[in-house]
């Protein structure tokens, strides 16, 4: 295919990477460059079509270096992305096959093959073999996400205070949300969590298992949380970030039993307000907890901190 005519884009006081033009977008023929007098005139391109009628751009992104061989099959992955979303699929709907998909937008199969696992990479589609096989949308798992912003994050220097910067903000909202609204079961089932943190530990190995039950106290109440998948989410991962910190940096080393005995006090006014219908109460119950609990996690890593460079 004929590249993009960055001159011409140029001269049209537009920026090359917004641009588009019929070999960017699958047409065969590349279209004549428009006389020199009237190149602020911009002609319209003709659309490719993908199946049912959706208009095919494949733009030139910024951060796809290299060749336009290289970049072809993110561009393609783009494109496919945004049908999928302007059709509204969902996770099971199965997308054009291969052969109609090089038809419709012009390129090879190695194209169409190597856009499929880009957007499997993603966790965007999944591929099935045999009969009835083919390529068909995908929802990632939230526990994939939670992965993969970990990952992001493994060679950041997060700090407690980083992390409980995210929980104030967020938390004591979530627990004025649930004033009122947790069904007699999940009262049950919340109350019956604290008994596994409530007693002083023995050792370091049980300071740590009641730290991470303490955390997942907190996941409980986010799962009820119900209304607000992202809240819900964000409130997750800053709890699975904090947990892995805990294992990581053994910030259970040395033991602490003020962190356990504290936090179960302070879950059990929590549900105290949650049951009574108090928002307000469970807002200011949350809110300190949070304070102490990053008063004493702050202590903690400090005390690592000490301890790594004394051994250094």
């Amino acid at each position: 295919m004929a590249g993009i005519d960055h001159d011409t884009l140029e001269a049209s006081g537009q920026p090359a990477s917004f641009r588009c033009t019929e070999s960017t977008i699958g047409l065969r023929k590349p279209r004549e460059a428009p006389a020199p007098d009237s190149h602020n005139v911009r002609p319209k391109p003709r659309l490719a079509l993908l199946p049912f009628g959706f208009p095919i751009f494949i733009r030139r992104h910024d951060s796809m270096a290299g060749s336009s061989t290289k970049r072809r099959p993110y561009q393609v992955a783009e494109t496919i992305k945004r049908w999928i979303v302007e059709k509204q699929l969902k996770p099971g709907d199965r997308l054009p096959g291969e052969a109609e998909l090089m038809e419709r937008l012009g390129v090879s199969k190695g194209t169409v093959r190597e856009s499929t696992r880009v957007l499997e990479a993603q966790g965007l589609v999944e591929t099935r073999t045999g009969p009835g096989g083919g390529a068909f949308v995908h929802a990632m798992s939230e526990a994939r996400a939670i992965s993969l912003l970990s990952h992001y994050l493994f060679f950041q220097d997060i700090s407690i205070r980083d992390i409980y910067q995210i929980r104030l903000a967020l938390e004591p909202e979530l627990a004025a949300s649930l004033a009122g609204r947790v069904s007699p079961e999940d009262m049950s089932r919340l109350r019956a969590s604290l008994e596994s943190y409530a007693d002083t530990a023995r050792d370091e190995e049980e300071e740590r298992q009641q730290h991470l039950d303490s955390l997942n106290f907190h996941l409980m109440l986010a799962e009820l949380s119900g209304g607000n998948p992202l809240l819900c989410f964000i409130i997750r991962f800053t709890t699975q970030v904090l947990s892995d910190l805990t294992i990581y940096r053994r910030l259970y080393e040395p033991a602490t039993h003020d962190l356990g005995r504290t936090g179960c006090r302070f879950h059990a006014e929590l549900l105290d307000a949650i049951e009574a219908g108090d928002a307000e109460q469970a807002r200011r119950i949350m809110h300190e907890h949070m304070l102490s609990a990053q008063a004493v996690m702050n202590t903690q890593e400090a005390q690592v901190r000490r301890d790594f460079l004394s051994e250094a």
